[in-house]
């Protein structure tokens, strides 16, 4: 049975949403956590989501919407103002600096902050669906490998503002609500896809390189550069897998 576009969107949306949860509880349930073991997932995450950004989803914006360059600068520019002044202690990981995050509104805006591209992401996801079932794929991928640690980190600031692990938990929800959301936006005005796909193109350029590679560069050595590439390789690979399988 084919799916349509929507139901792609709705599946594997929902996917990505379930991810940001996990990630939260994994903040809440945990007694100890290995920090490192997360800065492997983000720069794997990291090198797949900069593969996707260049070599599929900028050449597909391009060929959609001559207004494509700049759509992606605005993208860029939109989360960047979000997380820079709405979120201005955010990053991705867990939340340490305690004598930061005392007020319970640092943890509202960090949510605020986060459900901006979170939003973005269910776009994107939906985005590529809209135009192709290979593109919505591999803009899945890219998307889920940065979902946990998403919702680590939400819950991360959330626990650390003081709101507890309910207050956690809520704010992991709220980014899953916030990529069904970009979803469904998407498909109830699916003829805005020249528009939408280079605006999201720029937002996950911006969440691989403004947010996600600063977090790998602070670990010194060889072995987190070449997660990285490593994650290069694993889009490739995945581009190669769908072909293999006559996606």
């Amino acid at each position: 049975m084919t799916l349509s576009p929507l139901a792609w969107s709705l599946l594997l949306g929902g996917a990505a949403a379930t991810a940001n949860v996990v990630g939260g509880l994994i903040v809440i349930a945990r007694k100890h956590w290995n920090e490192l073991v997360l800065k492997y997932f983000i720069a794997l995450g990291a090198g797949f989501m900069l593969a996707a950004t260049f070599l599929r989803m900028l050449p597909e914006s391009l060929s959609l919407s001559s207004q494509a360059p700049l759509l992606m600068l605005l993208g860029y520019f939109v989360v960047h103002f979000f997380e820079h002044t709405i979120a201005p202690h955010f990053h991705f990981g867990e939340e340490v600096h305690d004598d930061l995050m005392m007020n319970p509104a640092v943890g509202f805006s960090a949510t605020v902050g986060l459900s901006t591209h979170t939003f973005f992401d269910g776009v994107s996801i939906a985005s590529g669906f809209l135009v192709s079932v290979p593109l919505g794929l591999l803009i899945f991928f890219a998307v889920v490998l940065h979902k946990l640690p998403e919702g680590f980190t939400v819950a991360s600031i959330a626990l650390a503002s003081g709101r507890g692990k309910r207050g956690a938990l809520i704010s992991a929800f709220v980014l899953a609500g916030a990529t069904l959301a970009g979803v469904v936006f998407m498909h109830r005005f699916a003829g805005a896809v020249p528009y939408a796909l280079p605006l999201s193109t720029g937002v996950t350029f911006y969440v691989a390189a403004s947010d996600l590679i600063p977090e790998v560069n602070e670990e010194r050595g060889m072995g987190m550069a070449l997660v990285v590439f490593l994650g290069v390789a694993l889009f490739y690979l995945t581009e190669l897998g769908l072909a293999r399988l006559g996606v």
